[in-house]
């Protein structure tokens, strides 16, 4: 079940984790105008983890422009996604996460569906998102959902802790 995040809904926001198995990395690609990619995989895998998000999506309550989505299996948050009108009259995601264990479900696939419901109710022209080069699985699942590279960026998180990942950006335009 899919609802729009309430302030009620706050405590459950920290429900999914914001961890991923690293696999390899994207490298990509532009030429004749177009983004390629290839993945490059690591002998070797491990985990990365951000920090929570509650206070992110406490902001999308009551703001026309933003909003954010809790999916769940019974009374357990096991996905979300948040989102807000972005400049360019995209729909920028600017969150998504499903719990390790109920990847490959759907869930993932449900809440971004619910996402373009809401950009095309806001007459926005697609939805967009930014991960880093090393999210391989993200990748693969924002490919399969339509999207494709339209920009990276390797200067974004030079001055973090994230210093050495490129920032890929995928569009889906409706």
């Amino acid at each position: 079940m899919i609802v729009e995040m309430e302030e009620r809904h706050i405590p459950d926001v920290g429900g999914p984790e914001g961890e991923f198995a690293v696999i390899g990395r994207i490298v990509p690609r532009f030429e004749n105008d177009v983004w390629t990619y290839e993945e490059r995989l690591n002998p070797v895998t491990h985990t990365k983890r951000y920090p929570g998000e509650a206070a992110q999506y406490a902001r999308a309550i009551d703001d026309p422009d933003r909003t954010a989505y809790l999916y769940y299996d019974g009374s357990r948050c096991v996905g979300r996604i948040r989102l807000r009108v972005n400049w360019n009259r995209y729909a920028f995601i600017e969150d998504i996460a499903v719990s390790e264990p109920e990847r490959g479900r759907g869930i993932g696939t449900a809440l971004m569906s619910r996402a373009a419901e809401w950009a095309k109710e806001r007459g926005l022209g697609g939805i967009m998102l930014e991960t880093q080069d090393n999210n391989v699985l993200a990748c693969r699942f924002y490919r399969r959902q339509g999207m494709t590279i339209g920009a990276v960026d390797t200067m974004l998180y030079a001055n973090t802790p994230y210093a050495g990942e490129s920032a890929l950006f995928w569009y889906r335009k409706f």
